[in-house]
């Protein structure tokens, strides 16, 4: 019993460093591409209404459509979009044009996914490195090269596993959950009324009232739960109690206070819109700050490249692609697999 409770911990602190690294560092640009696109007017009301628009994103499209809900639908273990296609497709075997009509689909949406993992390696880990910027702007040409040293050691590491690099992310991106929760506690007392926030009504109004910017910034809106497909697609690695309990009992709670932590800086000091989360920390934290934002970045980037892995396993199985070698990393979990082309290739 004790054995399997230790395995669950492990899992646990693995799937918070793994999967949930990219939706985590969301914090540190979501509120700022709203108001710093320029099409939200900054007014109390609207910051009320953005942080619900926020959380209600969250709860809607994390809490209840994956975590509860889609996690459900695994195709012997495995999750993704190629596994739920797996599943539908055998649901409508005897209506060959539905079939055809849901394998299009599936196949779309994983080309998206694919899109996602070339991109989020690089501009995250770059985001993070440019905070190099903010200690010292001469610091600015050395930006580039750092970051292809990090990326080329974040692709070299991988066929050392997910557990290892889940064992090795997981305390680093614990403390950063705990990080962002504090900042953003720190804000909320001064100004506990932002709390109110977290009723729908502000939403909805803010979206009743200006239907065409809620239609313009549901672009930066989304930046908020970035990450959640990595979430269904890294099943295979973690299972489904790890992930859910990392994200009910730390990710959510943690993401929620730092969002609300912005909204009170910005009630109290609307000059910090360019970039609150930064603005939230005291002089003498920001350079720790940066350090631990950068690893935190370079973590995001492991969910989309495990499920890059995951989901051409399953997509081979499934006959859409050729043959490819697979290398397991793990004498325990199936899930967690290694392969050198997709690796490469992203």
């Amino acid at each position: 019993m004790s054995a399997s409770k230790s395995s669950l911990a492990a899992l646990t602190l693995g799937a918070i460093g793994v999967v949930y690294g990219d939706i985590g560092t969301s914090v540190l640009y979501a509120v700022k591409e709203v108001f710093g696109s320029g099409h939200v007017p900054f007014t109390h009301a609207n910051v009320y209404g953005i942080l619900s628009i926020l959380f209600w994103t969250l709860t809607v499209i994390v809490s209840l459509k994956y975590v509860v809900l889609v996690l459900r639908a695994d195709n012997h273990g495995e999750g993704g979009l190629i596994a739920m296609l797996a599943l539908a497709s055998t649901a409508v075997k005897d209506r060959p044009e539905l079939r055809q009509t849901l394998l299009a689909i599936g196949i779309f949406g994983t080309a998206l996914f694919y899109g996602d993992g070339v991109i989020t390696p690089a501009i995250s880990v770059l985001s993070a490195v440019e905070g190099l910027e903010v200690i010292s702007p001469a610091f600015r040409q050395y930006v580039v090269p750092i970051t292809l040293v990090v990326l080329f050691a974040l692709f070299a590491v991988q066929k050392r596993g997910t557990g290892g690099i889940g064992k090795f992310f997981g305390p680093i991106t614990v403390v950063w959950f705990l990080t962002v929760a504090g900042l953003g506690v720190v804000q909320i007392v001064d100004h506990p009324e932002i709390l109110a926030a977290l009723s729908p009504h502000h939403a909805l109004r803010f979206m009743w009232q200006q239907p065409g910017t809620t239609f313009i910034i549901l672009g930066a809106v989304v930046l908020c739960v970035t990450g959640a497909e990595a979430l269904y697609a890294d099943l295979g690695h973690f299972g489904k109690k790890p992930i859910r309990l990392a994200w009910f009992l730390v990710v959510m709670p943690c993401l929620t206070l730092n969002y609300f932590g912005q909204g009170a800086l910005l009630l109290e000091r609307p000059e910090a819109v360019k970039n609150p989360f930064f603005n939230m920390a005291p002089d003498w934290a920001l350079l720790p700050l940066v350090l631990l934002a950068t690893m935190a970045t370079v973590i995001a980037s492991q969910a989309l490249i495990t499920g890059a892995f995951s989901v051409t396993k399953q997509a081979m199985q499934l006959g859409y692609l050729p043959r490819l070698q697979v290398q397991h990393t793990s004498e325990h979990d199936t899930g967690q697999i290694y392969m050198p082309f997709v690796n490469w290739g992203l």
